[in-house]
């Protein structure tokens, strides 16, 4: 019997053990479950910061021109901030726009030389095939007044601009070869001479009303051109915009210019194009007066339009901030 009560006394001294055992293991699952718990919380308002950051970052991206300031919406940067002459060529999608440009612009003055811009409703169908045809590639300028417009607004970076500028002179240029070509083949085969067409020249005391209604064109072709940037999302919204500002552009210019002026085929309003036109004369008096007449020709057909769109582009801006339009 007192064996056994001994042997029960040494039983209960080595339970004791376990109970201290079971009593640490409980604080240590007390410990762990504390740091779980405040890293799961660390956690929630990391996750917390950092949708109230995406927020504020959103917030400042979507400011109304009201928050904004007129100014600071006016001349904000549109355009990728990381595209430069070093980034530019490393987008394979450059090329597609630039081939995109040409082959439109081409297009364009294959239609210009043969159709002319006398038939204003041809020319909107044409335009809006055209547009909708190249606008996934390129954005569809097709004209420089788009272009040097797109970079006066920074919606475009300049050495994009220059790209396109090159790519547009370049199709209207195949686009003339290709014309001449025909030409040439047809009075080959019929005996008769045939002659690229020209632009009429400007008669004596008509110089600035052509300059003015050239302008005047302009600024309603890149006004069209700025406000048809807000129908993105739909290449035919944007196309008809497009289409819609140049066929009204070639209904006022010669409505203007016949009904006062009696004035008939003098305006172009793509310096693109103007300048396979046979705008540049080829001879005169002396070389003083070739370099005036040439420097006459380039500013009413090339420079004065593009002012005209750039004066068109930030009258569609102002209306656009003064609108309050998001």
């Amino acid at each position: 019997m007192a064996k056994s009560k001994k042997s029960g006394k040494k039983s209960s001294k080595t339970s004791k053990p376990v109970v201290k055992e079971e009593k640490i293991s409980e604080k240590e699952k007390k410990v762990t479950e504390k740091v779980t718990d405040k890293k799961a919380s660390e956690k929630k308002t990391e996750k917390k910061e950092k949708v109230a950051s995406e927020k504020a970052t959103e917030k400042k991206a979507v400011v109304s021109p009201k928050e904004e300031g007129f100014f600071k919406k006016f001349f904000a940067k549109k355009y990728n901030e990381n595209e430069s002459i070093l980034t530019i060529f490393k987008d394979k999608k450059v090329y597609g726009a630039l081939l995109g440009e040409v082959f439109g612009t081409m297009l364009l003055t294959l239609v210009v030389f043969t159709l002319g811009l006398y038939q204003p409703l041809y020319m909107f169908f044409i335009m809006l095939a055209i547009v909708v045809a190249v606008y996934k590639l390129s954005g569809a300028n097709l004209n420089p007044i788009n272009t040097v417009g797109m970079m006066a607004t920074r919606r475009m970076s300049v050495i994009r601009g220059v790209l396109y500028l090159l790519a547009q002179v370049i199709g209207a240029w195949v686009g003339t070869l290709i014309v001449g070509a025909f030409i040439g083949a047809s009075a080959g085969l019929s005996g008769t001479e045939v002659e690229l067409p020209a632009m009429a020249a400007i008669e004596e005391g008509y110089y600035w009303i052509v300059t003015f209604l050239e302008f005047a064109g302009a600024t309603i072709v890149g006004f069209f051109f700025a406000r048809a940037q807000q129908y993105r999302k739909s290449s035919v919204a944007f196309a008809s915009v497009v289409a819609g500002g140049l066929t009204i552009a070639m209904v006022v210019v010669y409505l203007l210019s016949y009904s006062y002026f009696g004035l008939q085929g003098n305006f172009m309003m793509n310096p693109a194009i103007s300048l396979m036109y046979q705008i540049l004369p080829q001879a005169a008096d002396g070389v003083g007066e070739l370099l005036l007449e040439i420097g006459k020709a380039l500013f009413t057909y090339v420079f004065f339009p593009m002012i005209g769109g750039v004066v068109g582009f930030y009258l569609s801006d102002a209306a656009s901030v003064l609108a309050d339009e998001k």
